[in-house]
């Protein structure tokens, strides 16, 4: 399932990553139950008062998804996210920490309780807190790449 530019902000991604983001964790990413997909999409894009981010499953990952908020932190508006490798986002000095998280959900599927050292566009530093990081599996096992929300940040 290869998801377009526009389609990764739609409701079957959103389906990817709430579907997955439940059953890998056992808790709903939502806080709301929404009409439809379509609702639960926006949200999660436009108002979500967390951030957001998912990156492909490529040997070098580059970012498929970022929320409104996610944009907001690291400064990148949407067209220069998802042309960004992942691994940009960290900090130089902390790549092996965010590399052993990165190894630690592919191997178990998620991981929460992250908190981990990031880079915005115009250079500031800034810690993403209470992080969770899972794998995007559809419902037939395939691996879509991996999705994390982070629900609280602070600059240094």
């Amino acid at each position: 399932m290869k998801f377009h530019e526009g389609h990764r902000q739609g409701p079957g991604f959103a389906h990817l990553l709430l579907s997955s983001h439940q059953r890998l964790t056992s808790t709903p990413l939502c806080p709301s139950v929404f009409p439809d997909a379509g609702e639960a999409a926006r949200w999660l894009y436009e108002s979500a008062p967390f951030g957001l981010l998912a990156h492909d499953a490529g040997a070098d990952p580059v970012f498929v998804y970022a929320n409104r908020t996610a944009q907001k932190c690291f400064e990148y508006g949407w067209g220069e996210f998802v042309r960004l490798p992942s691994r940009l986002s960290a900090d130089p000095d902390r790549q092996g920490d965010r590399n052993a998280l990165v190894r630690s959900v592919t191997e178990h599927g998620f991981a929460s309780g992250y908190r981990g050292l990031r880079i915005a566009g115009s250079g500031r530093r800034f810690w993403i807190e209470d992080v969770t990081m899972w794998n995007l599996l559809d419902e037939g096992g395939t691996c879509h790449g991996q999705a994390a929300v982070f629900r609280s940040w602070t600059d240094i």
